[in-house]
């Protein structure tokens, strides 16, 4: 069994986390950290796990674990880290942008492997520390990795809408239901926190990528999901990207390509990634279909814990989408 702390554990991200570990056969949750519900239940919080966690909130970091989740705000992983002590061998995953890209992988004697198994799977196995991807970043890449593999990524235009927990559990102006049911609008147009991770990524596999990624993030008036369309000029027939995308996913045990149109609902709850591509003219357009708490999150982050542990990939992960 794996000895496991979470630290930051109301937040959305958390409650994910808790329901895929409850009932991972090798995970033993040793405590749940969060300073606002210390004492209380985590049934509290967390209600869809009643019956199945008698789980309390702790507002004490311990020592006697093997693995630490991080589900903090941007910014505060590093504080965290930096006001606590942390034994070496306690193995580390962030769920924060904190450490995602290259300039800020380390701290102190730590440095963090970029957590995406499609792109990093044998670093990973060796890591000590993970910086899990962001959601839309996992999406947006999972669509492009493979023509990048090939050198064929050129400027890139994106247009991605997300469900309302990509915000967060802290309620906004922007994520209360009188103002998300029923409308739609777009956000940091051009400017998103998840370009610099993409782009590390696209150039680590095509070292001459330099055009433009032009990302319309858009928020939804759904819960759960990540719904992106990628297009781009493509001179080959559908039928060679085709089979370059099935190459360099043919190991890749949570990505998939589909012969049909997709649709959210088909990886809404689930730690997978459906693809999905068409040929228009001198376009290739990629679908790329995620849900953002898991595969966009927390499930990304025991898929991680799973690669660094020696277990099998799908090890508490085979979760079933909720088609109705």
């Amino acid at each position: 069994m794996i000895n496991i702390g979470i630290i930051g554990g109301a937040g959305y991200t958390a409650g994910e986390l808790l329901r895929i570990l409850v009932h991972h056969p090798e995970a033993n949750i040793v405590y749940v950290h969060s300073h606002s519900h210390a004492g209380e239940k985590v049934t509290m919080v967390h209600q869809d796990l009643e019956g199945e966690t008698e789980l309390i909130f702790s507002d004490k970091h311990r020592q006697n674990v093997e693995v630490l989740f991080l589900c903090m705000g941007h910014g505060k992983s590093r504080q965290f880290l930096e006001e606590n002590t942390i034994p070496e061998q306690v193995r580390i995953i962030d769920l924060s942008h904190d450490f995602r890209l290259q300039d800020s992988s380390t701290l102190g004697q730590r440095s963090f492997v970029y957590g995406l198994p499609e792109l990093n799977k044998e670093n990973i196995r060796q890591a000590s520390n993970i910086a899990n991807p962001g959601c839309f970043a996992t999406g947006i890449q999972l669509a492009l990795l493979p023509l990048a593999a090939h050198q064929k990524t050129r400027e890139v235009h994106v247009h991605a809408i997300t469900g309302s927990t990509g915000a967060g559990q802290s309620p906004s102006a922007t994520s209360h239901f009188s103002w998300r049911n029923n409308n739609m609008s777009t956000y940091k147009v051009f400017s998103h926190q998840h370009l610099g991770e993409i782009r590390e990524s696209l150039t680590s596999l095509q070292a001459t990528f330099e055009e433009e990624i032009n990302f319309i993030p858009v928020r939804g008036n759904f819960t759960r999901g990540i719904f992106v369309t990628a297009y781009l000029d493509f001179e080959g027939e559908l039928a060679e990207a085709q089979e370059w995308y099935e190459s360099y996913y043919a190991s890749a045990v949570f990505t998939h390509i589909s012969n049909r149109p997709i649709h959210l609902k088909q990886v809404v709850n689930t730690n997978k990634c459906l693809l999905h591509l068409e040929k228009h003219g001198g376009k290739l357009v990629i679908t790329s279909i995620i849900d953002n708490l898991t595969k966009g999150a927390s499930g990304q982050a025991v898929h991680n814990m799973n690669l660094m542990f020696g277990l099998d990939e799908h090890c508490g992960l085979r979760l079933k989408a909720n088609m109705f």
